[in-house]
């Protein structure tokens, strides 16, 4: 097989297409988010008010997106769709939110604005990573808009927690902290983003199929190894702009990876290396769509996307 060069994906890319979708489902999940929050006035306001500043804070909602587009390429309706993508993406606010604490990745910048702790205070920080948790769980169980099966709400969330504990993104934040300052190979870098990064793209994809009971293993096996594709690829982009980009942009230092000595796909392959691998992940992930024929088209977009993003 020719392996394309990453510069040939820059020109091909839908964008008009994407950007209707991420606008119509980011203003989606945020309104559904916005019921689903505590008020700020209601008691305890403080912590109210850090949750949701820490959940409107300019995140692109990827997440949510992934489950509204495989929905589409599944043809469930949209209505069964709001729970879960509220409850991944408060568990992916909640998670960042502990990630940026003094005693993880201490960062003081999410998004261009001050992270939560530095809004705050640390104890705040810690409480609304719980507060967001446990709501996304409380949502699956509670949101009457969902699917009516019971069978089926237990799946999603037996899936999600697992998909954000110990045996994914917690796990994966685990191993990235014992992992500084460290060489690792190839394969214990994948291992770690896999869970710290991919589970929750999975889990995206997945919470949507769950919501399907009568959805073809085949399609479940398909969807599930574009996650795991695209999953990757987010992380190895992240990566890439960690040196190519910039803090404007990024809304966060550039080159803070590099300055705290955290492995990465350009410093263990190098930066051509780990563009060609992106390269070989999209392919997989788009061949892995096949089966859906057009219905797939905008998850097609986003894996696009997801390669040739800025921030």
């Amino acid at each position: 097989m020719i392996k394309a060069p990453y510069n040939n994906l820059q020109t091909s890319i839908t964008t008009v297409n994407l950007k209707t979708h991420f606008t119509q489902y980011r203003e989606r999940v945020d309104g559904a988010l916005d019921q689903w929050l505590p008020r700020e006035q209601i008691h305890p306001s403080h912590l109210h008010q850090a949750m949701r500043y820490s959940t409107f804070n300019g995140g692109k909602r990827v997440r949510p997106l992934l489950v509204y587009l495989t929905g589409e390429a599944l043809a469930i309706p949209v209505s069964q769709l709001d729970g879960p993508a509220c409850a991944i993406e408060l568990i992916h606010s909640y998670s960042l939110v502990h990630d940026d604490l003094p005693a993880m990745d201490d960062d003081d910048l999410r998004r261009g604005k001050p992270t939560c702790h530095k809004a705050y205070d640390e104890a705040t920080a810690i409480l609304v990573g719980d507060g967001l948790q446990a709501l996304a769980f409380s949502i699956l169980a509670q949101d009457k808009k969902m699917l009516e099966n019971a069978q089926a709400r237990l799946n999603m969330c037996a899936l999600l927690a697992q998909a954000s504990g110990s045996r994914g993104m917690v796990g994966g934040q685990a191993i990235d902290l014992a992992s500084v300052g460290k060489q690792l190979t190839l394969a214990e870098l994948q291992d770690m983003h896999i869970h710290k990064t991919g589970a929750l793209i999975r889990a995206s994809v997945m919470l949507a199929a769950y919501s399907k009971p009568d959805i073809e293993p085949e399609q479940e096996k398909n969807l599930d190894h574009y996650a795991k594709c695209i999953g990757l690829n987010f992380q190895i982009k992240d990566d890439i702009l960690d040196i190519e980009g910039n803090t404007e942009t990024l809304g966060k230092p550039q080159g803070s990876d590099v300055e705290a000595d955290k492995p990465t796909y350009p410093a263990i392959v190098g930066m051509n290396e780990a563009k060609q691998m992106m390269m070989d992940l999209h392919q997989e992930a788009i061949n892995s769509l096949a089966p859906f024929g057009d219905k797939a088209e905008p998850l097609r977009d986003l894996a696009k996307y997801i390669v040739n993003r800025e921030y």
